[in-house]
């Protein structure tokens, strides 16, 4: 039976029977796992005021509170989860996760510690640390914690690509390099892993192969602008200007009412001689001033030359 079918079951059964546990704590399962994420709130409150020391249903409150947005409502979930069950590992998790949301990092910390304690082969645990670690840029911590991760699941691409890009912080070219190269290795359409090969390829001069992994980050996301703005400015240094125009076209029509892609594009066209779309592109970029990383004095004063 499918799921939505055997929602319908459960809702016509709990409409005889509004008092019947077990169809509405499977209801509220399939719900969640359906993303029916407001049903599915009712149906656990309802269930929390009628059993007493249910730690899963906490679980599953801080799953959907989670879904919802409502981080501070998930955090009190795990918490009751927990406080009924000390050892319920799935909610020192997730709690876990919400307080790396909420950037209660010591808190967070605690949490995957503990798990770690349970099962030492936890790698998404080791991996969370490292990412905390990562995010305070305490970086010789945050890679001995992605290494660890590495040691226990050698296939986790995220792993691999903040080392790799501690590395490329730290100046290890070759390692950092290697790290995205594995990165590629297990998930060939990870657009960032070959940017970031595209930059270390640039600030090595093999212009050619930064060239051929932006397009291939873009063809990946057409959304990055970073890739965009970087692959035209390269273009525009070895003096392609078509093609330069051709990549910030592509740009402004997959992405809309950007300041700096707008400023690119007058750029290129003063860059052509064509100054009358320099000049409105230039106008239109500062009408984007909340993407615009120029000041518009700059610009203004750019546009009085003419």
């Amino acid at each position: 039976m499918a799921k939505i079918d055997k929602i319908v079951e459960l809702q016509n059964l709990l409409k005889q029977d509004p008092k019947n546990i077990q169809a509405r704590r499977q209801l509220a399962i399939l719900l969640i796992d359906c993303g029916f994420s407001e049903e599915a709130l009712k149906n656990l409150l309802y269930l929390s005021k009628n059993i007493k020391n249910d730690s899963d249903i906490y679980y599953n409150l801080g799953i959907v509170y989670e879904k919802l947005k409502n981080l501070s409502k998930a955090k009190e979930a795990y918490e009751k989860s927990i406080e009924i069950a000390p050892l319920n590992i799935d909610s020192i998790y997730n709690l876990g996760l919400v307080y790396t949301e909420l950037t209660e990092y010591e808190d967070a910390i605690k949490c995957f510690e503990f798990v770690i304690k349970r099962d030492p082969n936890d790698s998404n645990s080791y991996f969370n640390i490292g990412l905390i670690y990562f995010k305070q840029k305490d970086y010789p911590s945050a890679i001995n914690y992605f290494q660890r991760t590495t040691d226990i699941n050698n296939q986790d691409i995220y792993a691999h690509f903040y080392i790799g890009n501690i590395l490329k912080e730290f100046g290890d070219k070759i390692g950092a390099r290697e790290e995205f190269e594995k990165v590629i290795s297990i998930s060939p359409d990870y657009s960032w892993a070959y940017y970031n090969l595209a930059v270390i390829d640039y600030e090595e001069g093999n212009v050619d192969n930064a060239i051929d992994n932006l397009n291939t980050t873009i063809e990946l996301n057409p959304s990055d602008v970073e890739a965009y703005k970087i692959l035209t400015k390269i273009l525009c240094k070895i003096k392609a200007y078509d093609e330069a125009e051709y990549i910030i076209n592509q740009a402004l029509d997959n992405i809309e009412n950007n300041g700096d892609l707008l400023y690119i594009a007058g750029k290129v066209a003063f860059l052509q001689g064509d100054f009358d779309s320099y000049k409105n592109y230039l106008t239109e970029a500062m009408k984007n001033y909340k993407t615009l990383s120029i000041s518009q004095k700059t610009i203004r004063d750019e546009l009085s030359l003419l």
